[in-house]
């Protein structure tokens, strides 16, 4: 059986893809932002492999999530799974980066750089990644006017790209892009036309399963399916310039092999 980290699993698809993996017997090593929502985890804190604590905006608390990760072992996989939609403004971390670049880039990046290496990396997406071609050009939101919309598109394109450069550096390690569609919890609203189980049911797969088709690396998933991504995701100069630019404004190297 695996074991498996999952950020932002206090709730939502998250905590979702916990239980579904805690169920088929796999081990879970789960996180939330703060130690009242980790006590809120009930039964499911229980059963899990152990609970690191971390707020995803804080630079600081990042790199202690890292830490308490490593602590425990190597995970056999991560799940990037936390993320916030749209912020009324832009917001400023302890750092005074953009709230919205800060948890939904910023930390997986750092948490891929700085946790021991897995056997499998899943990155949590949307299908809005599409609408966020050229953010490179003000990636912190410096520049310009804010756009919630236009921030979140922006930083799930981020995220497939650099699921998709990772192959290329770490060739042992699967490292594939999920767009669980527009599902029903707290983000998605009740109105949403995926359950939760359906939007959780891939990176649990991905994170998991032997199933051959599961096997694979650099890939943009969609219900168990694999989709075309944004082309500029799919493209090497703009991933390692991404790279470049995320390494400088965390002072964080990946490392290359």
């Amino acid at each position: 059986m695996a074991t498996i980290f999952i950020t932002g699993s206090t709730d939502g698809l998250g905590r979702a893809s916990a239980q579904m993996l805690l169920d088929q017997g796999h081990r879970v090593v789960l996180h939330a932002r703060s130690a009242d929502r980790g006590h809120a985890l009930g039964e499911l804190r229980s059963r899990a492999q152990g609970i690191v604590v971390g707020d995803l905006s804080s630079a600081a608390e990042t790199k202690a999530i890292a830490d308490q990760v490593n602590a425990i072992g190597r995970m056999d996989a991560i799940i990037h799974n936390a993320g916030v939609y749209t912020r009324p403004g832009r917001g400023a971390t302890a750092e005074g980066h953009a709230e919205t670049l800060a948890i939904n880039t910023l930390a997986p990046y750092m948490l891929t750089a700085l946790i021991e290496r897995p056997g499998r990396l899943v990155y949590l997406s949307s299908g809005l990644h599409r609408g966020g071609e050229g953010s490179l050009d003000d990636l912190d939101w410096t520049r310009r006017p804010w756009d919630a919309a236009r921030a979140y598109a922006e930083s799930k394109l981020q995220i497939v790209a650099l699921a998709f450069a990772l192959p290329r550096r770490w060739p042992k390690v699967l490292s594939n892009a999920v767009d669980p569609g527009w599902v029903r919890t707290k983000m998605g609203g009740a109105g949403a036309p995926v359950d939760i189980d359906t939007g959780a049911r891939t990176q649990s797969w991905l994170a998991a399963s032997e199933d051959p088709a599961a096997l694979v690396s650099g890939r943009y998933w969609h219900h168990l399916a694999q989709q075309q991504p944004a082309s500029q995701a799919t493209d090497p100069k703009f991933q390692d310039e991404l790279i470049g630019r995320l390494s400088k404004l965390t002072g964080v190297e990946l490392p290359q092999a």
